[in-house]
C-alpha cells in the first residue's frame, strides 16, 4: 500500500462526496491522495471538480458495454493503472462486479443505516423520503465494504442522526451527509492503517 494511500473515486453526479474528501486531506484530516476519479455519467459535476484539482479522469458509459462483467472490468482497470489501493464510490449508481484482485478494498457510502432503506432504487432524496414515510426516530450513514449487490457488502462504521419531527426529505438528507463528512474519511483512515478486518459479515476495527 501506498503512503499516503491512493484512492479512485467512482461517481455518477456532482461529486459532493469527493469534494469533502479533498477538502479532508487539504487540512490534513486524511492521509491519502486521489489518483482517479471514474463516471458513468459524461455530465457529471463531478468529472469537473477533479479536474479543477488536476486528478485524471475517465467516463465508463455502462451503454457501450454488452454485459455488467465488462463494464465493472474496464473501470478497474482505470483503478489499477492509476495504482489505486482503494477504490471509493461516491454517489455511483451502478451495481458493479467486484473482481477478486479488489474484494475488501472497494468502499462504498450509503445514506441510511444498513439494512433499512437501502437497496436497488434506494439513493439520493428516495432513501430519506422512505424513512419519513416510515416514521423512524433516527437515521444516518453506514460505510461498508462493497460486492455484488446493492448496498450488502460487510458494515465498516455507521453514524447515527435523529429525525426531527418537522423534517424534510431535503433537511434530513443534509443531516445525513454532515455525519457522511465524517464517517467516510475516518474509514478511508482506518483501511489505510490496516485496522479494517473482515470476518465473515463482521469488520473489526483494530486498536491503532
Amino acid at each position: 500500500m501506498h503512503d499516503p494511500i491512493r484512492l479512485g473515486v467512482l461517481l455518477s453526479g456532482g461529486g459532493t462526496t469527493l469534494q469533502n474528501l479533498l477538502d479532508r486531506i487539504a487540512e490534513g484530516m486524511l492521509r491519502a491522495e486521489i489518483a482517479v476519479v471514474v463516471s458513468n455519467k459524461a455530465d457529471a459535476f463531478g468529472l469537473t471538480r477533479a479536474r479543477r484539482h488536476g486528478i485524471s479522469t475517465h467516463i465508463v458509459d455502462r451503454k457501450e458495454f454488452p454485459s455488467r462483467a465488462e463494464f465493472s472490468a474496464r473501470i478497474f482497470e482505470h483503478c489499477t493503472s492509476a495504482e489505486v489501493d482503494l477504490a471509493c464510490m461516491a454517489g455511483f449508481l451502478q451495481l458493479l462486479d467486484i473482481p477478486e484482485a479488489y474484494r475488501n478494498r472497494v468502499l462504498n457510502i450509503h445514506p441510511s443505516l444498513i439494512p433499512a432503506f437501502c437497496g436497488k432504487g434506494y439513493h439520493g432524496l428516495a432513501v430519506h423520503r422512505a424513512a419519513l414515510e416510515m416514521g423512524v426516530k433516527v437515521s444516518g450513514c453506514t460505510v461498508h465494504f462493497a460486492d455484488n449487490a446493492y448496498d450488502s457488502g460487510p458494515i465498516v462504521a455507521q453514524r447515527v442522526v435523529p429525525v426531527l419531527d418537522d423534517d424534510t426529505p431535503e433537511t434530513l438528507s443534509a443531516r445525513v451527509f454532515a455525519a457522511e463528512c465524517e464517517t467516510y474519511p475516518q474509514a478511508i483512515q482506518w483501511f489505510a492503517q490496516g485496522r479494517l478486518h473482515v470476518e465473515g459479515r463482521r469488520v473489526r476495527v483494530a486498536s491503532p
